[in-house]
């Protein structure tokens, strides 16, 4: 699916999104990837959904976002609880839904000017 978004210049925005892919800036990107509107990390670098434990959202709450939108892959679903919990600790917001959800969220948020993070699988 393509995404158009009218952005500040220079915000990496999310365009496209489907089956093994999501394009940032309208490059596709077929790893995890975590997009902030000022900076991007490729690959992310994690295993799959069920082997994900805090140490690999450790440098998302370095980068200190307001808001971590997560973008569980194709279907929808929660990580293990001690994630949640840490990012609430650190008082960071954290969301969960599919990957397909999260890049609209994310584009929007960003638009607003929100210091947000996607943390998308694919």
């Amino acid at each position: 699916m393509k995404l158009h978004l009218n952005t500040t210049q220079g915000q990496n925005a999310i365009t496209g999104h489907g089956d093994g892919y999501i394009a940032v800036n309208h490059q596709p990107i077929s790893d995890a990837v975590i997009v902030m509107p000022e900076k991007l990390i490729k690959p992310w670098i994690v295993g799959d959904f069920l082997t994900l434990t805090m140490d690999d959202f450790a440098s998302i709450i370095e980068l200190q976002p307001e808001l971590v939108v997560f973008g569980a892959g194709q279907v929808f679903r929660f990580p293990h609880a001690s994630i949640m919990a840490t990012f609430a600790k650190a008082k960071i917001g954290f969301e969960v839904m599919d990957t397909p959800a999260a890049c609209r969220t994310y584009n929007v948020l960003a638009s607003e000017g929100r210091r947000v993070a996607a943390a998308l699988l694919v």
